[in-house]
């Protein structure tokens, strides 16, 4: 048998199979996903099956073995393998990097140095040897291999021995394979079998112990195996009277693997399913017919905030339970609250798994193994949740599918709804994308298809649940604001708002995307600006720890009481942070709770849960933060919403800026008047007449796409094309500048043979396959980490662009990178989401 294996070696000239011998004693237990240990070069590393044969083009003598296999279970299933392949031609990336991204983190391989005997009757037959080099050996056979720091330990002062058996070949140095994670173990009590024996036990016992007599009690009463730790907590007992009795004989206490559960000590609530509204079960029919089918379906559920999307989720994939099928739910990582895990607990139980990021490995690990034992048949997640190694998908479901927390920003710069697609493509499942504002490229593909796009539906729910009335939106105009004379951070419509909430005992949420207190420090003498010696962009200041910092490579320093340029004493903080927003609140209006949620308060594991339960349980007034606070969350007594600088978005150097202000604003509107009482949001801009702010203001969603569309249209930009981002980056400017202009004339060149060269290209008009590169040009943020950074982007549309592109941008870079240069750095994202 030859198993073809991808190594783990993220390298251009590695990027391919490399075959091996499976010795026979493999054979029964190896299969395509197969996590395996090979020797390569003079190191022993990480690879992957991705094929199974018995032909080889190589001589089979020249052929090496795989050393052994890592899982028992295949971590990866067949389909899992063929998509990690398509997504190294799709994102231009290696193919092992695809691979190990499926993977949990405690997967990821850990390589460790070291010793062991060259064979197991080494060293007997050499006389010249001294009695310690010989007690080394004869340790070594026993317990090999270990480190070398444990060999030192074991004989002390034998460093001279040790080198001397290495030179002569007697001990070698290998290199381990071995997990990140262990699996959790604790040491368990296992009551004798039969049970009997135990009151056999309870009359050989002293009278005087009673504690081992308790014991006992408590195990012919409860005979299941129980935790140590445990057993001892329910009795107020010590482990030295639980030891005592297996010394004895009476019991076992041996190691035990246990699942880490994030969740043990919540109690998730049953719920059953709720009377749908007549729109809703419209909706629900279409996908039940589509599971029931068992062929592909993709669909997109277009309702408004509020118009019951989860509980449709939730009878849908109790369907597809009922038949025998699995079910994935993607939420951005930042609605992956509380409230949305206790809403698929509480309906399925134990049959749900969580992948998110606030997990430790060790969690998400076991949540992992749940899926992969077929103990878990629901998915919720974040991004990554999508390679679930499900074997039989029914449904996968991306909520808020427009979030661009969906795209990966480090290699492989997949998107969720690109596998997503690809995967229901592979079990016949259903898609469901739901969001009350779709991406623009979900949205033209449900109205407006391109000819061989797969079809996607639109259902829609224009109304939320039980008539309950969308809030009004008030924009506010801070110019006029200023003019009047306020020079607060706050209008007074806000303002008396507030007020009024405090005072009725309601609830109210602040959108701020802005941490910090404030957003630059400027000298008022001579107009320098505090900056990031390692990146070109302005210092941030944070009045609670009294200090600057960058956003991007976390440089700090002490807050300036002086300009560092003039020295002059007139230094100034600019612009609105959440920080500031906070003590401002707290100045106007003494008494107010306040939770602030921002990346800063956020750090701690279980704080997103804290903060927001301290809310729901209604001990703070007011919730502020970031966009965290504008998706996913379900208050009862949020009666107003206000949002600080809806325009923050708007004026970045990036075309979808628009539509990310008008995606924002209407979802963190959403959070308004969700049950009986009516809601309110005030909206502060100095661009009240921008289309995405007043589209926002009147929840039209095809107000908005309409203008939007026209405009994209107009410039070429998506969905009317597809876009792949180059980034280079390198300590020298020139340097960076030169690889840039080598990658731009590459991929025209490339692009211009290819067209002269095939006459289908040349039938087919020019204006239906463009392929243009845009710069090289310096990259928004020209620096950062002391690295230079230059962009070249390639836009392109019509079929036989589209099948080209990718290809010809591949030969480009590589054609850059044969400089040499190991210095610099070339970064390629297709259909890339973040511009900066």
């Amino acid at each position: 048998m030859i198993a073809s294996v991808i190594v783990d070696v993220a390298a251009k000239q590695t990027d391919r199979p490399f075959d091996y011998l499976v010795p026979e004693g493999m054979r029964e237990w190896i299969e395509v996903g197969s996590r395996v240990a090979v020797p390569f070069g003079s190191r022993l590393i990480q690879g992957f099956v991705v094929a199974l044969s018995d032909t080889t083009e190589m001589e089979r003598s020249r052929l090496r073995a795989v050393d052994h296999i890592l899982d028992i279970q295949p971590p990866l299933t067949e389909e899992l393998v063929r998509l990690g392949r398509w997504m190294s031609e799709r994102y231009l990336c290696r193919e092992i990097t695809a691979l190990t991204a499926m993977l949990p983190a405690a997967l990821k391989a850990k390589y460790d140095r070291v010793l062991a005997c060259a064979s197991a009757d080494v060293g007997k037959d050499r006389g010249d040897l001294s009695d310690r080099a010989q007690s080394i050996l004869a340790w070594l056979t026993e317990h090999g291999p270990v480190s070398r720091d444990r060999v030192l330990e074991q004989f002390p002062r034998s460093e001279s021995e040790l080198k001397h058996l290495v030179r002569e070949g007697l001990i070698v140095e290998q290199q381990l394979v071995k997990d990140r994670l262990q699996v959790k173990k604790v040491l368990t009590v296992y009551p004798p079998e039969p049970p009997e024996k135990l009151e056999e036990a309870l009359t050989q016992l002293s009278a005087r112990a009673v504690k081992q007599q308790e014991v006992l009690r408590y195990l012919l009463e409860h005979p299941e195996p129980i935790p140590m730790t445990e057993l001892a907590a329910v009795l107020n007992t010590t482990s030295s009277a639980i030891k005592a009795l297996a010394e004895k004989g009476w019991i076992a206490i041996r190691p035990a693997e246990v699942l880490r559960d994030p969740y043990k000590d919540r109690q998730f609530k049953r719920s059953k399913p709720l009377p749908l509204t007549e729109a809703q079960q419209q909706v629900f029919s279409r996908i039940r017919e589509a599971v029931e089918s068992g062929k592909r379906h993709a669909y997109l559920l277009h309702g408004v905030t509020g118009s019951g999307k989860t509980e449709i989720y939730l009878q849908a994939i109790a369907r597809c339970l009922e038949l025998g099928r699995e079910a994935i739910v993607l939420v951005p990582e930042i609605s992956l609250t509380p409230q949305m895990v206790e809403r698929f607990k509480g309906r399925f139980g134990d049959l749900v798994a969580v992948m998110h990021s606030r997990l430790s490995h060790g969690e998400r690990y076991d949540e992992w193994r749940k899926v992969q034992t077929a103990e878990a048949k629901v998915v919720v997640g974040a991004r990554s949740a999508v390679f679930a190694p499900f074997r039989n998908i029914g449904m996968i479901i991306i909520d808020e599918e427009h979030e661009t927390s969906y795209k990966q920003e480090e290699s492989p710069k997949y998107h969720a709804r690109d596998i997503a697609m690809w995967r229901v493509e592979q079990h016949g499942a259903t898609l469901i994308l739901g969001s009350a504002t779709p991406s623009l490229e979900t949205w033209r593909a449900a109205i407006e298809p391109l000819s061989g796009e797969p079809e996607l539906i639109r259902l829609a729910l224009t109304e939320r649940v039980a008539g309950r009335p969308l809030p009004p939106v008030t924009l506010v105009d801070m110019r006029e604001e200023l003019h009047s004379g306020n020079r607060s951070m706050f209008s007074r419509r806000l303002r008396e708002a507030i007020e009024e909430r405090v005072r009725c005992g309601e609830q109210t949420i602040l959108l701020l995307n802005r941490r910090g207190y404030s957003t630059f420090v400027m000298c008022r003498s001579c107009g320098h600006v505090c900056q990031c010696p390692h990146c070109d962009i302005s210092l941030t200041y944070h009045r609670y720890t009294r200090t600057m910092r960058c956003h991007y490579c976390g440089y700090g320093e002490r807050e300036a009481l002086q300009c560092p340029q003039c020295e002059s004493p007139h230094i100034r903080f600019f612009g609105t942070g959440t920080q500031r927003v906070e003590e401002e609140l707290v100045k106007l209006y003494p008494g107010i709770r306040v939770i602030r949620m921002d990346v800063d308060t956020t750090t701690e594991k279980g704080s997103h849960e804290k903060w927001l339960r301290m809310f729901r349980e209604r001990r703070a007034d007011v919730l502020l933060g970031t966009q965290m606070v504008a998706k996913g969350l379900d208050f009862p007594y949020v009666t107003l919403v206000g949002v600080i600088a809806a325009d923050s978005i708007l004026r970045l150097p990036d075309f979808r800026a628009a539509e990310r202000t008008f995606q924002l604003l209407t979802q963190v509107a959403g959070r308004a008047g969700r049950h009986d009482l009516p809601g309110e949001v005030i909206v502060q801009t100095y661009a009240p007449e921008h289309y995405s702010i007043v589209s926002a203001s009147r929840h039209d969603y095809e107000m908005f796409t309409q203008r939007e569309l026209m405009e994209r249209r107009a410039l070429g930009y998506p969905p009317y094309s597809r876009l792949i981002l180059i980034t280079l980056s390198h300590p020298d400017l020139t340097k960076v500048m030169k690889a840039g202009e080598t990658v731009a004339q590459a991929i025209k060149r490339i692009w211009k043979r290819q067209w002269d060269e095939q006459a289908v290209y040349r039938m087919q008009q020019t204006a239906d396959n463009e392929l243009t590169v845009l710069g090289p040009v310096t990259s928004p943020i020209p620096r950062i980490k002391d690295r230079y950074r230059f962009q070249c982007m390639v836009k392109y549309r019509g079929d036989a662009a589209s099948a080209s592109a990718p290809a010809i941008v591949k030969l480009a870079v590589e054609e850059a990178e044969r400089g040499g240069d190991p210095e610099l750095q070339l970064a390629v994202d297709v259909d890339p989401y973040m511009m900066m």
